[in-house]
């Protein structure tokens, strides 16, 4: 069994994320803590395989909860941020910290499915394995296949990565203005990488007609995990 640390200061919502992993075939939850303190002790004394870390803790934040588990030698425990924080610093901040992913607030349990049973199967490769291929490698870091496109001109990593979240863990499509209002960005920037996404077969697109005017552009997220 793959055991998790849930690590959010609302009690509920621990509790439902604790309910999501406890029906995840595989994984169990090693325990809650509702402070960064809290979760920093239970990592020392859990040494869980994973934690679903929040950013927005009453003591400390996140991320240094993060930077402390990374200095603290519990090298087998691997991070997933689950945070309603949104902002491309907070984002980055999290990506320098190695976390494996980062889902915002509000998801849905399949949007946390997927992820946790992407761990698994990193789990059980690196757990089989004395050597890495570079396609172990580059499932284990995310890389693109080989030969897909890179940006376009005046699209950063950073910002892809924060739409693509806001894609991923929404439940249903999304138009580009409440896609912008999730990621706090321009509408315009937000349907740049909507388009981008949809160019590169990562999301599709339906159009919405009702009333008068230009249909709505309907976005979904739809490139495998």
């Amino acid at each position: 069994m793959i055991r998790v640390l849930v690590v959010d200061d609302d009690f509920m919502v621990a509790k439902v994320h604790s309910g999501y992993v406890a029906k995840t075939p595989g994984f169990e939850v090693a325990g809650v803590a509702n402070s960064g303190a809290e979760a920093l002790r239970m990592v020392d004394e859990l040494r869980p395989d994973l934690v679903l870390l929040d950013i927005y803790l009453p003591d400390v934040d996140g991320l240094t909860v993060l930077r402390r588990i990374r200095g603290s030698g519990a090298d087998g425990t691997d991070v997933i941020v689950i945070s309603a924080a949104t902002d491309v610093e907070t984002v980055r901040g999290a990506m320098r910290g190695g976390v494996l992913h980062y889902l915002i607030k509000p998801f849905t349990y399949s949007a946390l499915y997927d992820q946790l049973r992407h761990f698994a199967t990193l789990h059980a490769k690196l757990s089989g394995l004395s050597d890495a291929a570079q396609s172990d490698v580059d499932q284990v870091f995310g890389a693109r296949p080989h030969g897909s496109s890179p940006l376009p001109k005046g699209l950063t990593t950073e910002t892809a990565e924060l739409v693509e979240g806001v894609l991923r863990s929404a439940d249903g499509d999304l138009s580009a203005a409440e896609c912008a209002e999730r990621a706090q960005l321009a509408r315009v920037s937000a349907r740049r990488y909507l388009e981008h996404f949809v160019q590169t077969g990562r999301a599709e697109v339906r159009l919405r007609y009702g009333g008068t005017g230009r249909p709505e552009r309907r976005y979904r997220w739809v490139a495998l995990r």
